[in-house]
């Protein structure tokens, strides 16, 4: 791990003690520089879980990638920098009350004075990190999340635009290992009832809110105004370099 090279990739200049100030520093930064994208499924690259092909994606190439690669390598390095991590399994909401399969997506417990929940690869979602032992609603600029506690499960909830709390994924503090997100990543990659197949997608966190290329659509949310524009493909390549440094 060559952390200065991270750090520089992140644009992280600040303090780099294992506290809570650090930590939802390093996450904000993250979600800043790194966008969540699935890019590489749509045009056949195989994506392994191993750290240094992790690294070598994220900071060398200057990409992004989903929960396995972000929150995988967002962990290896904050245990560089002494933090306490673990690797948990959550099961996304599905939107009728249920939840998918385990290892359905990858998240990080941090311990610290305080329990943390971290988690650096779900698209649009909260920008630092959250209190796991919070009972109430945490309120930040990119919404209001709430961590619910239901005997051994966690659900985590963001607030919608009609002001309910609505159920993100679920999860237990049992203890992961990357390679045990093997299965579903490689699901994901390649079975067509997967949704990182049926559309590419790249996005990432922005000062003043979002930039997103979905599909061939370019999306602008900027103070909670929104632009949509559609693209034509040579468009789309100089949107990937403007807004994400990307050339494919």
């Amino acid at each position: 791990m060559d952390v200065n090279a991270y750090l520089r990739r992140i644009d992280h200049h600040g303090p780099l003690a294992p506290e809570a100030e650090t930590l939802r520093a390093l996450h904000r930064a993250h979600l800043l520089a790194a966008p969540f994208e699935n890019l590489d499924i749509h045009l056949g690259r195989p994506i392994v879980l191993d750290e240094d092909r992790l690294f070598d994606k994220i900071v060398r190439r200057q990409r992004g990638g989903f929960c396995y690669e972000l929150n995988g390598l967002f962990a290896a390095l904050l245990r560089e920098l002494g933090f306490q991590v673990t690797l948990l399994s959550a099961r996304v909401a599905t939107g009728n009350g249920s939840f998918g399969p385990e290892f359905d997506h990858l998240i990080l417990l941090v311990n610290l004075d305080e329990r943390w929940l971290a988690d650096v690869g779900f698209g649009d979602s909260f920008i630092e990190p959250l209190r796991l032992d919070e009972p109430g609603e945490q309120r930040q600029a990119s919404g209001v999340y709430q961590i619910v506690h239901r005997g051994a499960e966690w659900v985590m909830q963001a607030k919608n635009r009609a002001g309910a709390m609505v159920d993100s994924y679920l999860f237990t503090l049992q203890p992961r290992q990357l390679a045990e997100f093997t299965g579903m990543c490689h699901y994901h990659q390649t079975s067509p009832a997967s949704h990182f197949t049926q559309k590419r997608v790249c996005s990432r966190a922005a000062p003043e809110g979002r930039v997103t290329l979905s599909g061939d659509k370019l999306i602008l949310t900027v103070n909670g105004r929104r632009e949509e524009k559609c693209l034509t493909p040579p468009e789309y390549a100089a949107a990937l370099k403007e807004h994400f440094g990307i050339v494919l």
